[in-house]
């Protein structure tokens, strides 16, 4: 078996990707978008039409400026997830706009607008993973989120507080970055590293790890890979979302994947738990300088991304 085919034996593979093509490829259990890939998908010819659509049914409403644009990309969002839907069998993660992830109240809003819209394309919430920034009232709005039984996917996560404050919250799954973990620990330590000392595979394995020892149903989905090595250090972990670059790398290759993670070895260790007040997760979080640098920046880039596809939308909507 390919490394792919080994992997799905104690892993659940995602596909981290809009493009339909790549997903139909490699025949994952669920997919999960972002911002920046749905911008990237959208510069591909090939779905313009799933724009052009979204701009049609809406332009003529009675919304009007950025309500318009928010309205249309929303829409959007929802065109991409139901026609990933309709290659995986499992879910589909869909972001909200990251320039809300500051705001509980909105993001709850938002949450809600995206399962009604799925629910109108005929797609029931199980299949939709609402994704949200990993800020206090980001857990905050999850937790409202989890209790009308919209699950939702923590995204940017890089500490075991935030990771432990999602559990508390009852949320469906996380998150963690290894890549981007990674990619900190190489500028200021000023070298690579191996996969077996890769410090985002050390931060997602002791997430996993602290969950699985606590009992946590919470669903733990190693994200943002550098290198297949990084993936096969995981291998054992709930659910892994790869990039196609990476799953073709290990579909062409047959060598063994060891099991790394799980939760009967989880179970042996002695982890303390850990405060989950809002106090004690600002203070926590802050003394995180990794952690906190990362969220920050991977919501400023999400929200770039968010103001690109605006003006790519607003300049099809003044066509």
């Amino acid at each position: 078996m390919n490394q792919i085919d080994q992997l799905k034996q104690f892993t659940k593979v995602v596909a981290d990707t809009g493009d339909f093509g790549s997903i139909k490829e490699f025949a994952p259990q669920d997919a999960t978008t972002n911002p920046s890939l749905i911008l990237a998908a959208a510069g591909i010819e090939r779905y313009h039409e799933i724009l052009e659509h979204a701009v049609a049914d809406l332009k003529g409403s009675s919304l009007t400026g950025a309500k318009l644009i928010d309205s249309i990309t929303d829409h959007i969002l929802v065109l991409f997830g139901v026609e990933i839907l309709k290659i995986v069998p499992g879910r589909v993660s869909t972001e909200t706009d990251a320039r809300l992830s500051f705001d509980k109240d909105a993001l709850v809003a938002k949450g809600r607008d995206l399962i009604k819209l799925y629910k109108d394309h005929g797609i029931e919430k199980e299949r939709v993973l609402i994704k949200i920034a990993t800020t206090w009232e980001g857990i905050r709005a999850a937790e409202v989120l989890q209790k009308e039984g919209i699950n939702t996917n923590l995204t940017l996560m890089f500490s075991v507080v935030q990771a432990a404050a999602c559990a508390e919250a009852g949320v469906k799954l996380i998150s963690p970055f290894v890549g981007r973990i990674l990619d900190w620990h190489k500028k200021a330590a000023g070298h690579d590293f191996a996969p077996h000392e890769d410090p985002g595979v050390a931060s997602t394995t002791k997430i996993y790890n602290y969950l699985k020892k606590h009992g946590s149903p919470m669903e733990v989905m190693g994200a943002s890979f550098r290198s297949k090595g990084e993936i096969l250090e995981l291998a054992g972990c709930d659910l892994l979302t790869i990039a196609p670059k990476l799953l073709a790398e290990l579909q062409k290759s047959e060598e063994p994947v060891t099991r790394k993670l799980s939760p009967e070895k989880a179970q042996e260790m002695r982890i303390e738990k850990v405060a989950t007040d809002e106090k004690s997760f600002r203070w926590q979080f802050n003394e995180d300088a990794m952690a906190t640098e990362k969220t920050a920046e991977g919501i400023r880039q999400f929200a770039a991304d968010s103001v690109k596809l605006d003006k790519m939308i607003a300049g099809m909507v003044a066509k």
